[in-house]
Formats: C-alpha cells, structure tokens, sequence
C-alpha cells in the first residue's frame, strides 16, 4: 500500500487465516505476514487461504476484510475520512471481475475507487516516458499473472496477460519434488527453492548451486531431507519460463513498425518478483536480440506507479479508469 506523500507505508503478502467454529462460521485469526507463516503448518479446522489468484479476487467477503484490516492499519489519525483508491489490475480481466474489484474495494472503506492496468502502473514505477510519443516495453512478472505491454502516449498500444508466473513456477516444483523424489514440500520450502536455485539461464562461471530440501516422503510418511541444485531447478521451470518468453515474443509482433523501432535501442524493462529469477533478464536478451533491464526494486515498481498515479491528478485521468 502506498499513502500520497509517504510512499510505500505497508507490504504484505495477500494471505487470510481462518478459523472454522462447530457451527460451519468462519472467524478470521491472521492476515499477511503472520497468516503466511501459517501456511501448510495449521490444524483441520484452520485454513490459511489466498483470496486472490490469478490476478483477481477468488473470495469476494475475506479480500474486503483483508483490505479494510490494512486500510485502517495505515489511516493513523485519519480513520474517519474515506480515501480515493487506485486498484492496479491486470490486462484484459472482464467487466465482472473489474466489477467485483471496485465493489470489493469500496465495500472496504474507499470513497472513490480508480482502475490502472499493471503494466501502465509498472511503467510509471520504473519511470518510463508514458507522456512521450516514443514506446516503452513493460514485462510484469507477478504471483498470478504476466504482463507484457507497449506503451506510448499515455496508452497500451499492444498488451498480453497471461496467467502463468510465480505461482505457476512454485507448482512446478512442487510437481518436480513429488515425481523425482517422492518429497512433499510446503509453500515456505518452495519458496526457499526458487530463490536460492532458482535461475533461468546457467551462470557465466558454470557453477552449480546446491541446498537441502525438508518434507515428508510420500511413500513412509516419514520427514526426510534431500540435496537439490540449481540445474535441476532450471530444467523445472524452463516450462513456464518458455511460456512467458513466447507472450513477449507475440508482443513484440504485434507492435507496429515505427514503435519496435524504439524497442529495438530502448529495450525492455522487467518488473515484479519474477524480474527477481537469477539470470532470467539473460534469457530474455539470448532469445530476443533486445536490451533487457531490471527496474530497481522490481518488487514494489507497480505499487509505486500507482502511487505516482494517485499523486499527480493529469496522470490519473489519462491512464486510469
């Protein structure tokens, strides 16, 4: 969440825990960060759920109390007053879930509530000229989504989405454990995985990171630890990273003549916590011929354009909704 004038004021991961009474009643016990250390740690009548997936809201009533928990979390004094809120969302998501966004969101407090697609957000964040007649490439990689897009005059000139990303990465290793080593890990372990060996390209000096992995063998039921390294992980997650090279390479083909032009010696900026992947700016460069950069703090880019968004009104009105 990001406050005009303060900038970022709160980052947590969108996870809910519940607790599920005698009755079939659901009572929220945790949100963000102290709910997503609960994950594949709790008792039967306890779920630590994701709300959103994919990109949009999975559960309409636990997204607003999760929203309204972290908007009076920052409000400080100024409880009472409703604020004006910018949504980021992603590319080519329907009428209904634009819908059940701005309903969400205003149901948790807001006054007034703004739409600005992720890639127009994550262009502003990593201070690309949107204003100018000259095009920017943005490729988003997010939890649930992908975003590649070309932008030039305040507008998506040519956008993908595609619901393959950082969560899809996460299922393929999962998936790789289970089959390789008959090992089922949880989310934390899998997370620990992608960003110790998680690479998209082998590195220039040709080494081989190694780790071990905890779980359960699916076999004796009994916890076991294995040695992993950073090949295999490669060779696991070569799937969904082809998956987003190619939504680049069709973007790319869709772009007219003049503005590739402009990509062709501007290259193409990466955001999100898939930018994070060691060395997967190399791929991207080896199989498109392109400039690929990193934006600086790729995490919160999207987050920060939208902010800059909120804080410059002739901005909002052009390239939100």
């Amino acid at each position: 969440m990001y406050i005009r004038g303060k900038g970022i004021v709160l980052n947590e991961p969108s996870v809910v825990a519940v607790h599920l009474n005698s009755k079939g009643e659901t009572e929220i016990l945790a949100l963000g960060s102290e709910a997503k250390r609960m994950l594949g740690r709790t008792p039967g009548n306890i779920a630590a759920i994701r709300p959103m997936r994919d990109g949009v809201i999975a559960d309409f009533s636990l997204t607003e109390a999760m929203l309204r928990h972290f908007i009076k979390s920052v409000q400080d004094r100024c409880a009472l007053i409703r604020p004006r809120i910018i949504v980021s969302i992603p590319f080519g998501i329907t009428q209904v879930e634009k819908r059940v966004v701005r309903e969400t969101v205003k149901s948790a407090g807001a006054r007034e509530v703004y739409l600005i697609e992720e890639p127009m957000a994550a262009a502003i964040g990593a201070g690309l000229p949107i204003t100018e007649p000259i095009s920017s490439m943005v490729v988003d990689i997010g939890g649930g989504t992908t975003e590649c897009a070309v932008i030039s005059l305040n507008g998506i000139v040519y956008s993908q989405s595609i619901r393959v990303a950082g969560d899809k990465i996460d299922e393929e290793i999962i998936q790789y454990m289970k089959r390789k080593y008959n090992l089922l890990i949880g989310e934390g372990s899998v997370e620990s995985i992608k960003m110790e060996l998680g690479n998209a390209y082998p590195d220039a000096d040709g080494e081989t990171r190694r780790m071990e992995s905890r779980g359960r063998d699916m076999i004796s039921g009994i916890p076991k630890v294995v040695e992993i390294n950073s090949d295999e992980i490669r060779e696991t997650i070569m799937g969904p990273l082809a998956t987003i090279v190619a939504a680049i390479k069709d973007t790319l083909r869709n772009t007219p003549a003049e503005l590739a032009g402009d990509i062709t010696s501007r290259g193409i900026i990466l955001t999100g916590g898939g930018a994070l992947i060691r060395n997967i700016d190399v791929l991207i460069r080896m199989e498109t011929g392109l400039p690929v950069t990193i934006a600086e703090d790729p995490l919160s880019t999207v987050a920060r354009g939208a902010g800059v968004a909120l804080e410059q009104v002739d901005i909002l009105k052009d390239v939100a909704f």
